[in-house]
């Protein structure tokens, strides 16, 4: 006897209910589930192509090996094998770790190009639902925008909602380099705004960048852009949770542990991105000085001293900023711990005069701003502190190269 579970019928009736929810799926996501299989599956035939492959008779590295392996690999090839590589790869040694900052940027490029000739082929498919099409002409455009002007794209990840990175300055020859982690709703639709600019990654960092040039005229510095891991979709429960933020943390170590020469750097970590500088705290490579941060939710740590880093902490919120009415706490997993800008927290507090809201403190002309780019060219002596006792200051130089 057949059992219910097993009959024909309602195989039946199971499969036609999948179809039915594929496509209100594909109607109401425009198609945007196939374009990231498709997308998916594009970078893991990359991946497959790269791992099969062999050049000058030698194979070619596993992309997970350790940077400093990946950089000698690089060093051995000629400058013709080295772009032919990233022509034929983009997608990988866009992304790769360890390879030249420079064929990183070629090789996005290439990326990029792929990228939006495929969104322009969907912005005008009819297959696609109006929002599916209206979503595709926006990536097309974002991407056009990201290949103006030499810019100088680190990372790009067009799958799902993407990832990416920009750099702003010579990352090769800065002696100090800062890190812009942004916080929800990261992505490659968010990544810049003409509207309120300094509230989007490329914003804040392109304003940290000129901060830190007026403040050290002769300091060599570069800012990074760094939207490069998934962060939350609004304020939900991965919002309130730390999954997201230790994924990140990782790409984020990764990332810095990579980056050319042996400059300081300083992150700089703004809402659900301190919590994300806070899970890497304790494995950041030593090169890391500072980790400050901004609207934070919390860091995942009780105490400053309990992220287990030499890095200085600073922190900063405006009177404005709602963030400050979220009990900073954590039970089960959710919440993120203690206030970083509670004395108690132990980090270095400073000001935020001028600045309005929860993303309003890479605004130029605030003090938020010009004590992120005091911080970012080690000149903590320009720092100004939220409180008049200077407490901000304690146990450091105040001379640029500290």
């Amino acid at each position: 006897m057949t059992s219910f579970d097993t009959s024909p019928t309602l195989t039946v009736w199971r499969a036609l209910l999948a179809v039915a929810v594929v496509f209100v799926m594909l109607a109401t996501t425009g198609w945007s589930a196939v374009r990231d299989q498709q997308a998916e599956g594009a970078r893991e035939l990359a991946l497959a192509a790269w791992a099969r492959d062999r050049i000058a008779g030698h194979a070619l590295p596993e992309t997970d090996a350790p940077a400093y392996r990946l950089a000698h690999f690089f060093a051995t090839l000629t400058s013709g094998q080295r772009f032919a590589l990233a022509g034929k790869y983009p997608s990988v040694v866009g992304n790769l770790d360890g390879a030249p900052v420079t064929l990183r940027y070629h090789a996005n490029r290439v990326a990029l190009r792929q990228a939006a000739a495929v969104e322009k082929a969907r912005a005008h498919d009819e297959k696609l639902s109006p929002d599916g099409r209206d979503e595709a002409q926006a990536r097309h455009d974002r991407f056009r925008s990201l290949l103006k002007s030499k810019r100088q794209i680190l990372a790009f990840d067009p799958s799902g909602k993407g990832r990416a990175a920009e750099v702003f300055g010579d990352l090769d020859r800065a002696a100090r380099v800062s890190v812009v982690v942004p916080g929800v709703d990261t992505h490659l639709l968010t990544l810049e705004r003409s509207k309120r600019k300094y509230a989007a990654p490329v914003g804040m960092a392109e304003s940290l960048y000129g901060a830190e040039r007026s403040a050290s005229p002769g300091t060599r510095t570069a800012v990074i852009a760094w939207a490069d891991y998934t962060s939350p979709a609004g304020l939900g429960m991965d919002a309130a949770l730390g999954g997201l933020a230790a994924d990140g943390a990782v790409r984020l170590n990764a990332m810095v542990g990579a980056l050319p020469g042996t400059s300081k750097v300083s992150l700089f970590c703004h809402s659900y991105g301190s919590v994300v500088c806070g899970v890497a705290a304790h494995r950041a490579p030593d090169r890391v000085a500072d980790i400050a941060v901004a609207g934070s939710p919390g860091m995942r740590a009780a105490s400053a001293g309990q992220l287990e880093t030499g890095a200085r902490i600073w922190a900063t919120r405006d009177g404005d900023d709602w963030i400050g009415d979220v009990p900073h706490m954590e039970f089960g997993g959710i919440g993120h711990g203690a206030d970083p800008v509670d004395p108690a927290f132990g980090a270095r507090i400073v000001s935020a005069a001028g600045a309005s809201g929860h993303s309003g403190y890479f605004e130029p002309g605030t003090e938020s701003l010009d004590n992120f780019a005091a911080i970012g060219v080690g000149a903590y002596g320009s720092v100004s502190c939220a409180s008049a006792d200077s407490a901000c200051h304690r146990g450091i130089s105040g001379g640029r190269n500290g």
